[in-house]
């Protein structure tokens, strides 16, 4: 699937089983939210946190839940991209020339990065 078929399917989901959007700020806070849930995984499974015992995704060491993390917050990264009128394969594009324009020869001269 392109992210251009994503942003089409998650329009049309919406527009099928979730009624209408929801206002971009209210799905400004569920990205957020959504990122720290991601974050919580992370923060347990590569950091130094611990799972609480009543967390469920501590069975696997969070494994399974990254990926459905990560997907919620593409979802509503998409939802957003909708609803602005933002393409986001031209805007990754447009990042991914500016990054190699900028960066090209900023990480390699990086000496933390070759450690």
């Amino acid at each position: 699937m392109t992210i251009q078929e994503a942003q089409q399917t998650v329009d049309q989901w919406i527009h099928e089983y979730g009624v209408r959007y929801f206002s971009e700020l209210t799905n400004m806070a569920v990205l957020t939210e959504e990122v720290g849930e991601l974050a919580k995984i992370i923060a347990c499974r590569y950091g130094e946190q611990s799972w609480k015992a009543t967390d469920e995704r501590a069975k696997d060491n969070g494994k399974a839940a990254l990926g459905d993390e990560m997907a919620d917050v593409l979802w509503v990264l998409l939802c957003l991209a909708n609803q602005t009128g933002i393409d986001l394969t031209e805007e990754l594009q447009k990042s991914i020339e500016k990054k190699t324009s900028r960066d090209k020869d900023r990480h390699h001269n990086n000496p933390k990065l070759k450690e």
